[in-house]
C-alpha cells in the first residue's frame, strides 16, 4: 500500500522549520525595538539552529511518548536525529565564538526553563480532555526567554526599554530582569496562547471531543487573546515617541489573527490550521516593517 502523500506546505511543520523562522523574526523585532546597535548575524544563526535542534528533539520525544498517533508521525526520523545533533553543535560553536561572556549565565536560566518544559512534556498525562496549560505556559516562557536574551545580551549596560515593575529592578538578578518588560510579557503570552490553541484545536478535530470542556477551553483562549490585544493597543497608544508602537501593533496583529483562526478553524483541516498558526505568528513582522519607526 502506498504511503499517503503529504502536501508540500505541511513540511514546514513536519521538519520543525516553523519555530526557527518565528524565533529569528521576533529576535529581529526585539533587537530593533530595544535599539540594539550591534547585533551580528551569528546571533540569528545561533538562535535559529538552537531552536531547530530543540524543536526536532521535542517532536521526536513526543512521537516516542504517544505511539500510534498519526498527528505526530515524522518523516525521515533517522535523518532528523542527525540534523538535530548537527544543528545543536553548530549553535553551540557560534555561541562560544561570537557571544559575549555574559550570555552563559542567561543560558543557564534558559536551560532551567527548558528542563522544566521537557519534564512537563514527559510526565504530564497525554490522555483525557484537559488542556496542559502548565506545559504551554512554561513552553511559551522558555521560547520567549531564548529569543529575548539573544537581543538583550547585546544591549549596552543591559538596560531595559521599559519595565512594568520598576521597583523589582533593584532586587532581581539581571538574568531575569528583562522578563518584567512589557515587550517580553506580551510576547510570552502570545506564545503561550498560540501553543495552547494548537492543542485545543487538535482536540476539537477529534470525534470524541468533550463539548462542555471544549466550551470552557474556548473561553480560556478567547478572553486572554482579547485582553492581550487590548493591552497591546493601549501600550502602543501610550508610546508618544512611537519607538515601541510597531512592536505592540505586531502583538495586536498576532492576537487578532489567532482569534480569527479560532473562529474559522472549522473550515480547515488540522494540518492547515497548524500552518495558519505559524502565519499568525509571522504576520506581525510584516506589520512591524511596514510601520515607520522614530529613531
Amino acid at each position: 500500500m502506498e504511503k499517503e502523500r503529504r502536501p508540500w506546505w505541511l513540511y514546514l511543520n513536519l521538519l520543525g522549520l516553523d519555530a526557527p523562522l518565528i524565533a529569528v523574526m521576533w529576535l529581529f523585532l526585539f533587537a530593533k525595538t530595544w535599539r540594539v546597535d550591534y547585533h551580528p548575524w551569528q546571533a540569528y544563526a545561533a538562535l535559529g539552529l538552537a531552536v531547530w535542534s530543540i524543536r526536532i528533539a521535542m517532536k521526536l520525544l513526543q512521537g516516542s511518548l504517544v505511539s500510534g498517533d498519526p498527528a505526530l508521525a515524522i518523516p525521515y526520523r533517522k535523518a532528523l536525529k542527525v540534523v538535530s545533533v548537527i544543528a545543536g553543535v553548530s549553535a553551540t560553536a557560534l555561541t562560544v565564538l561570537n557571544f559575549p561572556l555574559s550570555v552563559y549565565t542567561y543560558l543557564l536560566v534558559g536551560a532551567i526553563f527548558l528542563a522544566g518544559y521537557v519534564a512537563l512534556t514527559h510526565f504530564s498525562p497525554h490522555e483525557g480532555n484537559e488542556i496542559a496549560y502548565g506545559r504551554h505556559a512554561i513552553g511559551g516562557i522558555t521560547f520567549a526567554y531564548g529569543i529575548t536574551l539573544t537581543a538583550y545580551v547585546y544591549l549596552p549596560g543591559l538596560q531595559l526599554h521599559e519595565s512594568i515593575f520598576g521597583f523589582a529592578e533593584r532586587i532581581l538578578p539581571r538574568e531575569i530582569i528583562f522578563m518584567l518588560s512589557r515587550e517580553f510579557i506580551c510576547f510570552a503570552l502570545l506564545c503561550m496562547l498560540a501553543s495552547s490553541a494548537t492543542e485545543l484545536w487538535a482536540r476539537s478535530h477529534k470525534p470524541a471531543a468533550d463539548g462542555e470542556a471544549g466550551s470552557l477551553d474556548e473561553i480560556a483562549l478567547s478572553l486572554p487573546l482579547t485582553l492581550l490585544g487590548a493591552a497591546a493597543l493601549v501600550f502602543a497608544v501610550q508610546d508618544d515617541l512611537m519607538g515601541t508602537r510597531p512592536f505592540y501593533y505586531g502583538i495586536l496583529t498576532g492576537a487578532a489573527l489567532l482569534q480569527v483562526l479560532n473562529r474559522t478553524r472549522g473550515r480547515f483541516g488540522f494540518d492547515a490550521v497548524k500552518v495558519l498558526t505559524v502565519i499568525c505568528l509571522l504576520a506581525p513582522g510584516i506589520v512591524f516593517l511596514s510601520y515607520p519607526m522614530v529613531r
